[in-house]
């Protein structure tokens, strides 16, 4: 018997979540609610979620960095071997999201995580050099991405371009056709695809076969955190763990991608910002609005992803874990505030919700009306109307 084998799990994880305020009220991401503080998310994944594994982005401001500390001072969270920082059942990883713009490109957003808070702090003090306020979140920095993505892997990080396809500051849906213009493809660890994406559409993208996919919530508000999430497999969680699940090293590995269908995602169908009509591919003709004439499109996810290609079908690596079309409990029509509570006091968190509980046992707690839209919403079979220009798709009614 081989007493060396390493048992593996599998845990939920969520690898991208702002941090909107830190505890003295002081502002990171200027966009995100008030209540998403460093603590404050801990508690919602660790308790109501149930994820064992959360990206907590923002991470290089040192107003936040000043929380950190204190919650390690008080014991209230601890640094573990492996990287990371524990709360109660749920790791959190140190991370950033950050702005580069390589001369005569739009701007395209990028992750980045470090193992400890000593090398995130050690990246800060680069960051100040080359950022105009390192409080706040998704800034711009003044440095070419290659030297950016060097700083990252010689402090012991790693680094994941942030949804890709979106036309808001992703890289292919913003800035280039190929990222191997503006990045070292040997330093990046993997990818994020992005609400309006899956790993199909991804796939008539040659040079992302060799990537691990990741599919996250980009979070703005307590609520929407593990909107989107993955299923790792891992001894652990931990930072060294995380990274030998996108490397696919010793059994480590994404073993799900769970997401939106793309037709929910804000922008998976071009847009005319004149009239607001949703421009389906049936419609599209001449770059022209087909309800008003005019040009003011705004490029959907799935229409820049066809005019980029440079395969006619998707291309599933054998190493691809499925991605599995999955709508967030606050989609599902009539399940409001007070349902949902009482789902949680039944059993635990979200993820048992989504994952574990029957449809008789949900139907026992909310009736068999909801326990129904509920299963169907799980294994993706609502209708949807796709969403595009900044507003999110909608569940079809009945």
């Amino acid at each position: 018997m081989d007493t060396n084998i390493i048992e593996l799990n599998n845990y939920f994880a969520d690898l991208h979540i702002h941090i909107g305020r830190t505890e003295k009220g002081a502002p990171v991401k200027i966009s995100g609610s008030r209540d998403l503080t460093f603590a404050n998310i801990a508690k919602e994944a660790s308790g109501r979620k149930g994820i064992g594994l959360i990206g907590i982005i923002d991470c290089h401001a040192p107003n936040v960095q000043e929380d950190i500390r204190s919650y390690l001072h008080t014991g209230e969270m601890e640094e573990i071997s492996g990287g990371g920082i524990a709360y109660r059942d749920t790791v959190i990883l140190l991370g950033t999201e950050l702005e580069i713009r390589a001369e005569g490109r739009p701007e395209a957003h990028v992750l980045a995580y470090f193992p400890d808070l000593a090398a995130m702090e050690d990246f800060t003090q680069w960051l100040s050099k080359h950022m105009k306020n390192v409080n706040l979140s998704s800034q711009r920095i003044y440095a070419p991405p290659r030297e950016l993505q060097q700083q990252i892997y010689g402090r012991g990080g790693i680094m994941v371009p942030a949804h890709v396809f979106t036309p808001h500051k992703g890289i292919y849906g913003s800035s280039a056709a190929r990222m191997e213009e503006l990045l070292d493809m040997e330093l990046i660890s993997g990818v994020e695809l992005g609400l309006s994406a899956d790993s199909s559409m991804a796939g008539l993208i040659s040079e992302l076969d060799r990537f691990s996919f990741l599919t996250n919530s980009d979070a703005h508000s307590l609520g929407k955190i593990g909107r989107e999430y993955n299923k790792l497999s891992l001894a652990k969680p931990s930072f060294d763990e995380f990274r030998m699940a996108l490397e696919r090293r010793e059994g480590r590995r994404v073993c799900a991608n769970y997401g939106l269908n793309p037709k929910l995602g804000k922008y998976h169908r071009s847009y005319c910002q004149s009239c607001g009509t949703i421009i389906d591919e049936q419609q599209m003709a001449d770059e022209r609005c087909p309800n008003c004439g005019h040009t003011k499109l705004v490029r959907g996810v799935l229409d820049r992803i066809w005019s980029i290609a440079d395969r006619e079908q998707p291309v599933i690596p054998s190493h691809r874990p499925p991605y599995i079309y999955q709508i967030p409990l606050e989609f599902i029509p009539g399940l409001g505030k007070a349902k949902l509570n009482q789902l949680l006091a039944a059993f635990g968190t979200e993820m048992n919700i989504l994952h574990e509980v029957t449809q008789e046992e949900l139907s026992e707690v909310v009736g068999t009306v909801l326990a129904e839209q509920i299963v169907l919403s799980r294994e993706g079979r609502l209708a949807l109307l796709s969403g595009g220009g900044g507003t999110y798709g909608k569940i079809a009614k009945s």
